[in-house]
C-alpha cells in the first residue's frame, strides 16, 4: 500500500483554510529531537503524532494522540477513556500506521489521514506553547501551526495523556 505524502498534507491544510510552508530538510525529523534540531525550537514544541490501536469489546478502534515532544504518553489513561485494560492499548505497527493512518511512524501529520474521523486527542501539555511544529507527511517535512489552528483542523479533544513522573512533572 502507498504511503500518502506532504502534497496531501498541503491539500487538506488549504481545504481547511490554512496555507502553512512545508518545510522539508536535509536530514530527517522523524523524532522529535531531530525535528526540534532542524527546525532549532524546544522539544516541547514539536507535536509528535502518536498512532494507537484499542482493543474494545467492539473492535479495533484506532486513534490519534498529539502530544509535546517533550512528554511521555500513558497508555494506562487511554484504556482509562475505553474503558479496557492497559494491554488492550497497542502503539499501531508500522504497516498498521501506512494502512489505516496514511503514513511511516516518525512522519504521521496530525490531519489528512487515510481513515477518515480518527478520534484524536491533544495533550493540555501543549498549551505551555503560542508556536507549535507537526510532522508533514515525510521523514523531512515539518509544518507550523498553533494550538487553536491544530484543536481546529484536526477536531481533536483536549486530554491530559501523559504520564506525570519524574521525566514528566
Amino acid at each position: 500500500m502507498q504511503t500518502l505524502t506532504p502534497q496531501t498534507v498541503i491539500a487538506d491544510l488549504q481545504r481547511r483554510g490554512l496555507d502553512r510552508p512545508m518545510r522539508f530538510f536535509e536530514t530527517t525529523t522523524a523524532t522529535s529531537q531531530q525535528a526540534a534540531d532542524n527546525i532549532g525550537c524546544e522539544l516541547g514544541q514539536i507535536v509528535k503524532s502518536l498512532c494507537f490501536i484499542v482493543e474494545t469489546d467492539s473492535g479495533r478502534q484506532p486513534i490519534l494522540v498529539l502530544a509535546s515532544g517533550d512528554q511521555r504518553v500513558d497508555d494506562r489513561k487511554i484504556a482509562g477513556w475505553y474503558n479496557v485494560g492497559r494491554k488492550r492499548v497497542k502503539i499501531a505497527t508500522p504497516e498498521e500506521c501506512i494502512e489505516i493512518y496514511g503514513y511511516a511512524p516518525g512522519s504521521v501529520p496530525p490531519l489528512a489521514h487515510r481513515t477518515q474521523d480518527l478520534p484524536t486527542y491533544i495533550d493540555a501539555s501543549l498549551e505551555r506553547y503560542d508556536q507549535l511544529y507537526a510532522a508533514g507527511g515525510a521523514h523531512n517535512a515539518i509544518f507550523p501551526i498553533s494550538l487553536v489552528e491544530l484543536i481546529r483542523v484536526t477536531g481533536g479533544k483536549m486530554m491530559d495523556v501523559v504520564r506525570k513522573d519524574a521525566e514528566n512533572p
